[in-house]
């Protein structure tokens, strides 16, 4: 069963409890001028993560939040020990991207014990320990497991050889989006036999790490044509890489990506990368709008999704000025 099913499919239970199970089980959101309003951020190390960050700073102000944004700085306990820390400063409510699917789950239900509506947002938790509806309020974010289907459904469209030889960079080890876009991507490639990926390891989401595992992974796999990674920052790594080690990517090398971001963009732009399937930071202004609806006492959708746009060269330039 695929992570999101399963996700869906223990909510969709928990949907089926009565609005009088529902009241007991979600702490309530009062409706008042102003919050306080806890965001703990897992790192910011990246572009992505300081886009995500600073548009929770910018809508601070015009929805009334008290803002107390953390920083965990990759580190899953530190993560926890923020969410402690906002619990004993008595935060009305809590926007967290848990590092972890596991790590994290005792923060979470640490928060609803505390009696404080949480939301998750743009990483999950492992959905067998912890479900939307009744540990936490709703999951905010894209559907990964697409995001990675998309990259390769492009992938399989435009590869024109006869052999594709796969080179895979994991995004963080034990993360919601890193194991959902590999299996969105890797179940979609299967399906076509010209394809096989002979590698696939984690570069934490980083760009440095990304080129040195690019850097390792070349001289195991001199042939490789296809480079997929789990997010912007690994792939503009693997073009680094690529270009020191004398390859060409864009022509001799395919690179495919997730995110959508600024050098991502350019990238497409400049013909040495293929596509990125976006994934927004913008978080700010929808977890404004979920939580004025959870206080007004809206039954929230256990999944608000967002729609993500695909970033080729017939589009990339028209959007690489809105691009982070």
């Amino acid at each position: 069963m695929k992570r999101r099913n399963l996700f869906l499919g223990v909510t969709a239970i928990a949907l089926g409890l009565s609005a009088t199970a529902f009241a007991q089980d979600l702490p309530p959101l009062a409706q008042k001028e102003r919050y306080k309003v806890g965001f703990s951020q897992m790192e910011s190390n990246n572009p992505w993560r300081i886009a995500e960050t600073k548009s929770f700073h910018d809508t601070a102000e015009s929805c009334g939040w008290d803002l107390i944004a953390t920083d965990a700085a990759g580190s899953a306990a530190k993560q926890v020990a923020d969410v402690d820390s906002m619990i004993a400063q008595g935060i009305d409510v809590l926007f967290l991207p848990p590092r972890e699917e596991k790590p994290l789950i005792p923060a979470v239900k640490k928060a609803k014990a505390a009696g404080i509506p949480t939301f998750l947002v743009d990483r999950s938790v492992d959905p067998a320990a912890a479900v939307a509806g009744v540990d936490y309020v709703a999951f905010l974010g894209s559907d990964f497991i697409d995001q990675g289907k998309r990259a390769a459904e492009w992938t399989i469209a435009n590869f024109k050889g006869e052999k594709a030889v796969v080179v895979e960079l994991e995004g963080t080890t034990g993360s919601s989006p890193a194991n959902d876009r590999k299996k969105g991507f890797d179940d979609a490639l299967a399906a076509d036999a010209r394809f096989e990926i002979v590698a696939s390891q984690t570069g934490d989401f980083a760009r440095d790490l990304g080129r040195q595992v690019m850097e390792t992974l070349l001289q195991a796999h001199p042939d490789v044509n296809v480079v997929y990674a789990h997010n912007d920052e690994m792939a503009i790594g693997a073009i680094q890489a690529l270009e020191l080690a004398g390859r060409k990517p864009g022509e001799d090398v395919l690179i495919v990506s997730i995110d959508g971001t600024r050098d991502a963009l350019q990238a497409i732009i400049d013909g040495k990368m293929g596509v990125t399937v976006e994934s927004s930071p913008f978080f700010g202004p929808l977890a404004c709008d979920v939580m004025k609806r959870y206080a007004a006492g809206e039954k929230i959708e256990p999944w608000v999704q967002v729609k993500d746009r695909i970033f080729t060269k017939e589009n990339a330039a028209d959007h690489i000025a809105e691009a982070y």
